[in-house]
């Protein structure tokens, strides 16, 4: 079976002429003509022609090919050419004597570049070859400044996009430190999200990009957290109705602070973080706040990152609790003393709580049960 040669692939210099026609004397005649210019190879049949292809190593520059051969004619070779796409590749040439209509059309079709008569003139098949040659030469190499440039842009639109997630990933640190709840916290209810949605039905439809967009804004949920007060945010004790409407607040002003940050708006993140941001407690049965959404009013990721957010803090310490029994947590869970979740995101949360407890494992005993 043939395969693409490497040159597909290398940017070694094309310098050599590749003649094929069975006939000896209009191969050195057409070889005298280009040996000034470029390396002259010659191939006495089509057959031989293909085999000289497959393993020029990137070195050919243009192909000299006749109609008329043995083993394989000049318009069999042209169709091989194409099946394996080196037509736009290497410039061919037909060189023969038969100009007749059905072959001509055939040869343009197929993609060769020009149709040139025997008895050649010297001179202009010549010119137009070089022509030709300059000109997939000027092609090849603008090809590989824009494919350079094109990389480049790339390299620097991943550093870009790193360093922007860099920056939410440290403002959600930042904020869960000020909580002083364990370190980690974040990145873990990134990490439940994603794992819950890329592993369960309740993930299924979703496209990985946006699996990996909704994980990322999860991190920002309570970033509204920043303009509480630290003597509601730290208390150790019960909260007095009016404290827990202040830490309600968060909700809503963890939106405005994430509709305040222009270069977020751009961000294929935004709609998720400022929804979940927003939603994160809100509850199946209609009792969360601030808007009492239920059911499927409130969006996917709001219920997976609520439930993650739950499942995180059940497990590890908090100023207010020691960190539960994993037994607890899951009973906890199940029987809705910590909000009412949708079914089928439970019957997915319990299918990999497994992986979900994984996470906890490495922690410091102090921090989780």
């Amino acid at each position: 079976m043939e395969t693409k040669p490497k040159c597909l692939t290398d940017n070694a210099a094309a310098d050599r002429i590749l003649i094929v026609d069975d006939d000896p004397v209009n191969r050195k005649i057409l070889g005298k003509l280009f040996s000034t210019f470029y390396t002259v190879i010659e191939a006495e049949d089509g057959q031989a022609g293909m085999e000289q292809i497959l393993r020029a190593d990137n070195r050919l520059c243009a192909i000299l090919l006749d109609v008329m051969m043995p083993k394989m004619n000049g318009i069999e070779v042209l169709r091989r050419l194409k099946d394996l796409e080196l037509l736009e590749k290497i410039p061919v040439f037909l060189i023969t004597a038969d100009r007749s209509a059905d072959v001509v059309k055939e040869a343009y079709e197929l993609g060769v570049m020009d149709v040139i008569s025997k008895p050649v003139v010297s001179y202009i098949v010549v010119k137009r070859v070089r022509a030709i040659i300059e000109l997939f030469e000027a092609r090849k190499h603008l090809s590989i400044v824009v494919e350079n440039q094109s990389i480049a842009l790339l390299e620097q639109a991943e550093k870009i996009i790193q360093l922007n997630q860099g920056m939410i990933e440290a403002l959600a640190t930042a904020i869960e430190f000020r909580n002083e709840e364990s370190g980690g916290h974040v990145q873990r209810i990134s990490e439940i999200t994603r794992l819950i949605l890329e592993n369960t039905v309740f993930g299924e439809g979703m496209e990985k990009k946006d699996i990996d967009n909704i994980a990322l804004a999860s991190v920002m949920h309570d970033v509204g957290k920043i303009t509480i007060p630290d003597a509601v945010l730290t208390k150790p004790g019960a909260l007095t109705a009016k404290e827990y409407a202040i830490m309600q607040s968060h909700t809503t002003k963890g939106v405005a602070i994430l509709e305040s940050i222009p270069q977020l708006r751009d961000s294929e993140i935004y709609g998720y973080a400022c929804d979940i941001a927003r939603h994160h407690h809100e509850r199946w049965d209609g009792r969360g706040y601030p808007d009492r959404l239920a059911g499927d009013a409130i969006s996917p990721w709001a219920q997976v990152v609520s439930l993650a957010d739950v499942y995180d803090a059940l497990n590890c310490r908090r100023v207010y609790k020691p960190p539960f029994p994993r037994a607890k947590v899951l009973e906890m869970i199940s029987t809705g003393q910590c909000g009412v979740f949708n079914p089928l995101l439970l019957d997915s949360f319990f299918s990999v709580e497994d992986m979900l407890f994984e996470l906890y494992q490495d922690l410091p005993e102090a921090q989780c049960s």
